[in-house]
């Protein structure tokens, strides 16, 4: 990650626990912006408990396409809070769990992107998706290239948001982790958003970064099985199997580029893109798009995925 360097990212059968919904947050509270709600569902996977977060059509089909969501580095599954009720109106029936260590999902904290990935296949299979489209920001980005590969019969379509590969994070950013974490993050969100959203001290989009930030300390807060900062961005800067992961994806891929994205800049997806064919749709903003520009995200998913209204 370029904005990183510069610095000086076995299943069990599904518990099935009663919904609970996520009303609207309120940004003054660090949740985000508001957004449609959320159901909210327990599974069980690995004897471990997942949150998931899930979005339906008004007019809910078995066979409504399915559309699985992996978040990034010191995050959860809000940060999809605008996406993914935009996809449930398109008609996509869409799914976002908290990975492990993260938000409501319990641990123990994943060895590497091929781990995670293979998690994020039995959640899944504890949801009961056969088929279906999986889309992944920044670290989570990796985690859904992986998935793709590691089952290609399975993903009917690959979306990468504010990816990169190789994503090498500057030695400074993983010392900071460990001595100086709060900088650390400060630094993170100042750079996730376009120079001209980090300007603005007030207003939706400063709201939006104040939002970013809470998450980020909450999530590190709320671990309790190592230091989830050092340990996301080390999972983001060793993995090394991109093209080898490309060779295996056997479904359309579309890349999702931030024009002002100064985590994940173009110039580091070129040899991904070519290696898989993909798609670039372009869109405004920075590397943390959900946020910054989420309608014009949700359009660039739903064109890509056929849906668009």
């Amino acid at each position: 990650m370029d904005g990183y360097r510069g610095c000086q990212h076995s299943t069990q059968s599904a518990a099935f626990l009663p919904c609970r919904s996520k009303g609207p947050a309120n940004p003054s509270d660090g949740e985000g912006p508001p957004t449609d709600a959320a159901s909210s569902m327990q599974l069980t996977v690995d004897h471990h408990p997942v949150n998931l977060s899930r979005w339906a059509p008004s007019s809910a089909s078995p066979d409504a396409p399915a559309l699985l969501l992996l978040h990034g580095a010191l995050n959860d599954a809000s940060v999809w809070g605008q996406l993914g009720p935009a996809c449930a109106a398109a008609g996509q029936r869409v799914l976002a769990p908290d990975q492990p260590g993260h938000g409501g999902s319990a641990g123990p904290l994943r060895p590497d992107i091929a781990a995670l990935a293979a998690w994020a296949l039995r959640v899944a299979d504890a949801a009961g998706l056969d088929r279906f489209s999986v889309a992944g920001h920044s670290m989570g980005s990796l985690i859904a290239l992986e998935v793709a590969a590691q089952a290609p019969e399975r993903v009917a379509h690959l979306l990468l948001l504010g990816t990169a590969f190789p994503m090498r994070v500057s030695p400074a950013l993983l010392e900071s982790a460990v001595a100086t974490p709060e900088a650390g993050m400060d630094l993170i969100n100042t750079l996730s958003y376009s120079p001209a959203a980090a300007a603005q001290t007030e207003g939706p989009l400063a709201e939006a970064r104040a939002a970013s930030r809470a998450l980020m300390a909450r999530t590190q807060a709320g671990c309790t099985d190592g230091n989830l900062f050092l340990h996301d961005f080390q999972l983001c800067d060793r993995y090394a199997d991109g093209l080898a992961a490309a060779a295996r994806v056997r479904c359309p891929v579309t890349l999702i580029q931030a024009e002002a994205d100064r985590m994940t800049p173009a110039k580091a997806t070129v040899a991904l893109v070519e290696a898989l064919k993909a798609e670039v749709r372009a869109v405004p903003g920075g590397h943390a798009m959900l946020q910054e520009q989420p309608e014009a995200v949700a359009r660039a998913v739903l064109e890509a995925l056929g849906a668009a209204p």
